[in-house]
């Protein structure tokens, strides 16, 4: 498997680069935020961190291998988790991808539905689903100042301890999150409700943006 590609950048058109390797051209998909920076640097020599995967043809008859690049081993394990999401396959994930991981994870994080979907291909309904699969996962590939932030706003909106977040956050361990996400997910509810009056309201809020 192709892990690794290091060679001359030749060209990029759209989502597609071409990577030279001595006499050897390698087809390289990339998301749009990739190929934004790549666009600058053609002529020179570039590294990108890949994903290799077997694409479908002919309803199923024939696979053709492909490449996705990226810039960081952090990007393709974003990609990675990001496909996990049911209705999301590579292709799909390549035309959503025009953000770098941060800013699709901060919507994710906030619970941002509406951010989601100016992404491409991305409506309501496949927004909400990746909140609801993602939520919880997303904070390693954010900065602690903007998960910091993140829990900062929360809070400044009304986020503070009480008994009723205290149940949610028990109702969430026992559900299978671990205690840290549980808190972050309670307190951005909670700061999001203002003044929530159960614990059902906070995790209707959890499960539903």
């Amino acid at each position: 498997m192709i892990t690794r590609l290091t060679g001359t950048l030749e060209r990029v058109e759209g989502q597609e680069a071409i990577v030279a390797l001595g006499d050897i051209a390698h087809q390289v998909l990339v998301p749009g935020y990739v190929a934004e920076k790549l666009a600058q640097r053609l002529g020179q020599r570039v590294t990108l961190v890949t994903l290799q995967y077997l694409e479908s043809q002919n309803q199923g008859s024939s696979f053709i291998p492909r490449l996705i690049g990226f810039n960081h081993e952090q990007e393709r394990k974003f990609f990675e988790l990001f496909t996990t999401v049911k209705g999301i396959g590579n292709r799909k994930a390549l035309r959503a991808c025009v953000l770098e991981p941060a800013g699709i994870c901060r919507a994710i994080a906030a619970r941002d539905a509406k951010a989601l979907t100016k992404l491409p291909e991305i409506g309501s309904r496949m927004a909400e689903t990746i909140i609801a699969e993602l939520s919880g996962k997303v904070d390693g590939f954010l900065s602690s100042q903007e998960i910091e932030s993140l829990d900062a706003e929360a809070a400044g909106a009304g986020g503070a301890k009480s008994p009723i977040a205290d149940d949610a956050v028990a109702a969430l361990i026992a559900l299978g999150q671990t205690r840290q996400e549980a808190e972050v997910q309670v307190t951005r509810a909670v700061g999001r409700l203002g003044n929530p009056a159960s614990v059902e309201e906070i995790l209707e809020r959890v499960f539903g943006g």
